[in-house]
């Protein structure tokens, strides 16, 4: 299967570069994953498509303020750090730019230059290791807590394609964000407000709360022509005992899982391949690699609410996997004539 298969047209005037203002006022595609039928209508209805029994399933991984802008102290050269994964200790995979001057033993400095008479730099790092692409092993070096240095320090870590400064910190965090840890938002879940969710679980549908830190995979696009040489970058994920009991009920009583986010649906979707019972899951934690694209068999996940994403993307081929690749491509192009809104702050699809 060829890469290029998932390639579509998108005008770069289509590219959200803001959040609405109501997190629920985004439109809502719908596409039956079926009979191929395409519907559109606001997000606030999405409640219509869920029914009593039903699980809602939310990643609740929350962005670490991880990008961070420093100077290498020998040549006053500018750098740019985007943490990826904590290692151990003060140890950290990051992407760094520009990556051609960062070399092993290189030296970054955050918050005060750390020249001979200036300001003592609140953090330091040190390459330890080069990978590919930009991609290299960090070592910290810091007086104090280094969460709240990242706190006061970091940037909010927006996908290259967002131009715009975003003005609250916020608003790139679902509202039920709660484990530290990612480098880029669940972005399907940034439509919900507390008060919608409420209104949800009011009609009988349940919430069950899945983590998985967004990594690496994210950033990187597929540079392989064929889908099948394509490797993932792994990613932390965990299912606790609660979430696992609310879908393996919702299962057993005839009702659907539904993955708010790609993220959630390659965690549920790793676990039910742990589980030695078919069709369940059990609380598990771990790395995952998990690929989804056509021809993979879904094991919980019966509907899926998503964001529209890049061409050629592994995201766009997991939805091709739940919907079948002409459908969603359909569908694309009507989203595209429609003008809707694309990417992490756009409007949002739901595939059922």
């Amino acid at each position: 299967m060829q890469v290029d298969e998932f390639d579509y047209e998108l005008p770069e005037s289509l590219i959200a570069q803001t959040p609405l203002k109501d997190r629920t006022a985004s439109r809502l595609l719908t596409l039956n994953k079926t009979d191929g039928t395409v519907k559109h209508q606001s997000f606030s209805e999405l409640i219509d498509y869920l029914q009593a029994g039903d699980v809602l399933v939310l990643n609740d991984t929350r962005v670490l303020p991880a990008r961070l802008f420093g100077v290498k102290p020998d040549t006053g050269a500018k750098a740019e750090v985007l943490l990826l994964k904590q290692l151990e200790g003060d140890r950290w995979e990051a992407l760094v730019r520009p990556g051609k001057r960062m070399k092993t033993g290189a030296v970054i400095v955050f918050g005060g230059t750390g020249d001979t008479g200036a300001e003592t730099p609140l953090l330091t790092a040190t390459v330890e290791e080069e990978g590919e692409l930009g991609g290299r092993v960090l070592r910290f070096e810091y007086n104090g807590i280094f969460q709240e240095l990242l706190d006061r320090l970091g940037h909010m870590p927006l996908p290259p394609y967002i131009k715009e400064q975003l003005p609250e910190r916020e608003r790139y965090q679902t509202v039920y964000a709660k484990h530290e840890g990612s480098a880029a938002a669940p972005t399907a879940g940034l439509h919900f407000t507390k008060e919608y969710l409420e209104e949800i679980e009011r009609k009988g549908i349940r919430l069950a709360y899945v983590t998985l830190h967004v990594g690496l995979g994210t950033f990187r696009p597929v540079s392989v022509d064929e889908v099948e040489s394509h490797h993932m970058h792994e990613e932390y994920y965990e299912v606790g005992e609660e979430a696992a009991k609310l879908i393996n009920d919702a299962k057993a009583g005839g009702h659907r899982v539904v993955a708010v986010g790609t993220t959630s649906a390659r965690t549920l979707e790793t676990a039910a391949r742990e589980s030695e019972v078919p069709g369940t899951i059990q609380p598990c934690s771990g790395w995952t690699g998990i690929f989804i694209y056509p021809g993979y068999s879904f094991l919980i996940v019966d509907a899926l609410l998503t964001n529209f994403h890049l061409p050629k993307s592994t995201l766009l081929m997991l939805i091709s996997a739940l919907a079948g690749k002409d459908r969603v491509l359909a569908a694309y192009r009507e989203a595209v004539e429609r003008k809707y809104r694309f990417f992490s702050f756009g409007d949002a699809m739901f595939i059922y």
